[in-house]
């Protein structure tokens, strides 16, 4: 499920900008194992908007408990019944929460990520992931296992944002303000 909640994260990221391009989310998809063709429509880019929208709100808890409120809304709301299937025997057997097989991409999307999310909730027992706390940053990332909580999405981000904090404070040191 790991693998499952990190593409959650990375097409979350990829559906971020105002009018996503859809090569960008369908090579999102198959860097995350899903295989050709991936066929992406404007009302599937649309509809797997609104989906990353409502996934996002996992991301911005703060508590364990707020995490699993927004994931039983979601469950409730967007998703059918857990059930398992290999596709006719083409995968492995897996869970799925989506009405169907061949349900449209943004349902898939939807209740895919639950699932996952949902597991990390269960088995680490703290919200599944983050929004990076750069203000120049607004991606979300899945929370690593045991150690110290991560703030920001990437090391890129977590340097920025000191050597920011570090010029500032030389700057607030010096009596005329410059750097």
């Amino acid at each position: 499920m790991l693998a499952t909640a990190r593409r959650t994260a990375a097409l979350i990221n990829a559906l971020a900008d105002q009018d996503p391009d859809p090569a960008v989310v369908a090579e999102t998809l198959r860097a995350h194992g899903e295989p050709d063709p991936v066929d992406l429509t404007a009302r599937d880019i649309a509809g797997m908007r609104e989906a990353a929208a409502l996934l996002r709100e996992v991301f911005a808890a703060e508590r364990t408990d707020e995490a699993a409120a927004v994931l039983n809304r979601l469950l409730r709301d967007h998703t059918g019944k857990l059930r398992l299937t290999s596709h006719g025997g083409g995968t492995p057997w897996h869970p799925h929460l989506d009405h169907d097989d061949d349900a449209p991409w943004d349902e898939w999307f939807l209740a895919s990520s639950c699932t996952a999310l949902a597991v990390l909730v269960w088995d680490r027992q703290r919200p599944p992931g983050r929004i990076c706390a750069s203000p120049a940053c607004k991606d979300v990332f899945i929370a690593r296992g045991s150690g110290p909580e991560r703030r920001y999405c990437s090391r890129r981000c977590a340097t920025r944002e000191r050597v920011a904090a570090h010029r500032r404070a030389r700057s607030a040191e010096r009596p005329d303000g410059t750097a």
